[in-house]
C-alpha cells in the first residue's frame, strides 16, 4: 500500500473517535481485506450497502482520494485531495468538475465519519420545485381569502366594539335607563350620537358618495341594495363609513350601514359593508323588521335571517350582521 498522507482539516484534531473513522478508510483501502467494499483502482466509491442513493463523489486513483469530503458538523480532508464537497450545516466552496451532473450532500453516521454523500439529478430538482408549485397555487389562494375575510371582521368588531361603548356612555352621561330616556329620539339627535362618539374625518350629510360606494351588491350576485333615507353619512378616522338613520320600529330606534374600508371594494354586504341596528336598551344587533323582536336576537332567528334576506338574492341586505356574531366573529360563508 503506498505512503498516505493526512492533510489538516477545519475540524477538531485527531481524537480516538478520529482514529477509528480512519481506521475506517484504510480498511475501505484494502481491496484485498474488504473487496466487498469497492474502493480502489478508479472504482467509484461506494458504502456497504451498495446503494446508489448513497456514493461518494468522484472516484478513487490509486489509493489516492480525489475529493475533500466535509461530514455533517464540522470538515474533515481526506487523503490527496482536489475537489470539495459540502457538507449540510456549514459554508464550503467548491471547485467545479467538468461534466458534472449532480447536487451532492455529505453526511457522516457519528464519529466513524462514513461519509455519504446523496446526489440529485436536474430532472429530479424540477420535479420537486413543481410539485411545491402546485401545492403553492392550491394554497395560497385559500389563505389569501381567510386573511381578507377576517381583516373585515376585525374592523367590524372594532366598530362593534366602539359603538356598545357610546351607548352606554350616552346613557351614563345622562342618568337614563335607556336611550330614549337620554333623548336619543330623532335624527338630530342621531347625528349627535355619531359626532360626539367618534372622530369625524368627512361628513358626507345626505349625499351617499364619496363617503360610501356608489353602488353595492350581495353576496348573492344581486348587483343593487336598497339604501334607506333619510340617512346622514360619516368617515371617522379608521376610515369607516357609518351612515346613520333614526328608524324606529319596534324596539330599535337606529339603523347603521357600517363599510369597514370606506368606498373600496369588494363593495359586498356580508363582506364590507353590514347594517346593524342599535336597540333602546343599548344593545346592538341584527334585525327582522317584527316590532316584536327584541335584543339580544335568539341564535335560530339570527340564522333565519341570514338565508331569508342576507344571502337571499333580494334588495334587501340585512342580516350579514347576525351571522357573524353567531359564528364567534367569523366569517364562514
Amino acid at each position: 500500500m503506498k505512503e498516505l498522507k493526512l492533510i489538516g482539516g477545519g475540524g477538531n484534531s485527531l481524537k480516538p473517535s478520529h482514529n477509528h473513522g480512519l481506521h475506517l478508510f484504510l480498511r475501505c483501502l484494502d481491496d484485498k481485506t474488504h473487496g466487498g467494499v469497492v474502493c480502489y483502482g478508479n472504482k467509484n466509491c461506494h458504502t456497504e450497502d451498495n446503494s446508489p442513493k448513497y456514493r461518494m463523489v468522484g472516484k478513487m486513483k490509486g489509493n489516492n482520494f480525489t475529493d475533500k469530503v466535509h461530514s455533517l458538523f464540522s470538515t474533515h480532508h481526506s487523503l490527496i485531495h482536489t475537489d470539495t464537497v459540502f457538507s449540510r450545516f456549514t459554508s464550503h466552496f467548491s471547485l467545479k468538475r467538468a461534466g458534472a451532473t449532480h447536487v451532492a450532500l455529505c453526511d457522516s453516521v457519528g464519529s466513524n465519519y462514513r461519509h455519504w454523500c446523496g446526489a440529485f439529478t436536474l430532472a429530479e430538482v424540477l420535479v420537486t420545485l413543481g410539485i411545491i408549485g402546485v401545492v403553492s397555487a392550491m394554497t395560497v389562494p385559500t389563505l389569501m381569502q381567510n386573511y381578507q375575510r377576517q381583516s373585515y371582521v376585525t374592523q367590524l368588531h372594532k366598530v362593534y366594539n366602539e359603538l356598545n361603548q357610546a351607548t352606554l356612555r350616552y346613557q351614563t352621561d345622562r342618568n337614563a335607563l335607556n336611550l330614549k330616556e337620554a333623548g336619543l329620539t330623532s335624527q338630530a339627535a342621531a347625528e349627535n350620537f355619531i359626532e360626539s362618539n367618534f372622530k369625524i374625518v368627512q361628513k358626507c350629510g345626505s349625499n351617499k358618495t364619496p363617503c360610501f360606494a356608489s353602488s353595492y351588491k350581495k353576496i348573492a350576485g344581486t348587483s343593487s341594495i336598497g339604501w334607506y333615507t333619510p340617512r346622514t353619512n360619516y368617515i371617522i378616522a379608521s376610515g369607516t363609513a357609518i351612515g346613520v338613520s333614526y328608524r324606529p320600529v319596534g324596539d330599535v330606534l337606529l339603523e347603521l350601514y357600517v363599510d369597514t374600508n370606506g368606498a373600496k371594494g369588494p363593495n359586498i354586504t356580508g363582506r364590507d359593508i353590514f347594517a346593524m341596528f342599535i336597540y333602546n336598551n343599548g344593545i346592538i344587533d341584527d334585525f327582522n323588521f317584527s316590532e316584536n323582536t327584541t335584543a339580544p336576537m335568539t341564535e335560530a332567528a339570527r340564522n333565519t335571517n341570514y338565508a331569508d334576506v342576507c344571502a337571499a338574492d333580494t334588495t334587501s341586505w340585512h342580516g350579514c350582521l347576525g351571522k357573524v356574531i353567531n359564528d364567534n366573529w367569523q366569517m364562514t360563508y
